[in-house]
């Protein structure tokens, strides 16, 4: 059990790890052994309500968000879409894939399941803390960094997911030549 201190308050959170792969392989050694045993989280900037208000509220998303990934590992779809909205949207790292919350179970439904475990992550609310919206360095055995970000609003039943969006990063010193890459790609495949 790890603790956070936030002011007064004092957060016990236990971080979990699954050790499933997209495309049956293992997480490589040299991946596990750079994760940290804590994630760090940042306040959000905007706070119109109080600080436990905050953390209160940041421990949900995060909790929201940590639960996403812990499904979507095991294959639990399910659990995986109890956690989006109705309405909510996946947005995959294809420019072709916004995929709406029916759609994308039709889609996971044939995978046994997907690892991306968060590394970092800051969230933010709306003044009125009704609406959350975050962003999230994830590492996957199969894709190495990638980043995820998206909105949660508040509900009756708590926290959903309204839109996630997953970004394979592309370092600036490599942006150029990954850039003309696209380019070349997209000029073949729009014939």
């Amino acid at each position: 059990m790890q603790f956070l201190k936030i002011g007064s308050l004092m957060i016990g959170f236990c971080l979990c790890s699954i050790s499933v792969a997209q495309d049956d392989s293992a997480m490589p050694a040299a991946i596990s052994a750079t994760m940290p045993t804590t994630m760090p989280t940042t306040m959000p900037a905007n706070t119109s309500a109080s600080m436990s208000t905050n953390t209160i509220a940041t421990t949900a998303v995060a909790s929201v968000l940590d639960d996403f990934h812990l499904a979507a590992a095991a294959g639990n779809w399910q659990k995986y879409f109890s956690l989006m909205s109705d309405d909510g949207v996946f947005l995959g790292s294809d420019v072709s894939e916004r995929w709406p919350k029916a759609e994308f179970q039709g889609y996971a439904s044939n995978s046994s399941g997907w690892t991306y475990a968060a590394q970092v992550r800051n969230v933010n609310f709306t003044p009125d803390g009704n609406t959350a919206w975050f962003d999230e360095v994830l590492l996957s055995a199969s894709y190495g960094t990638s980043r995820g970000t998206g909105v949660l609003i508040k509900t009756d039943s708590g926290w959903k997911i309204s839109q996630y969006h997953l970004v394979f990063p592309i370092p600036n010193a490599l942006a150029d030549k990954i850039t003309d890459e696209i380019k070349a790609f997209e000029a073949t495949v729009n014939q």
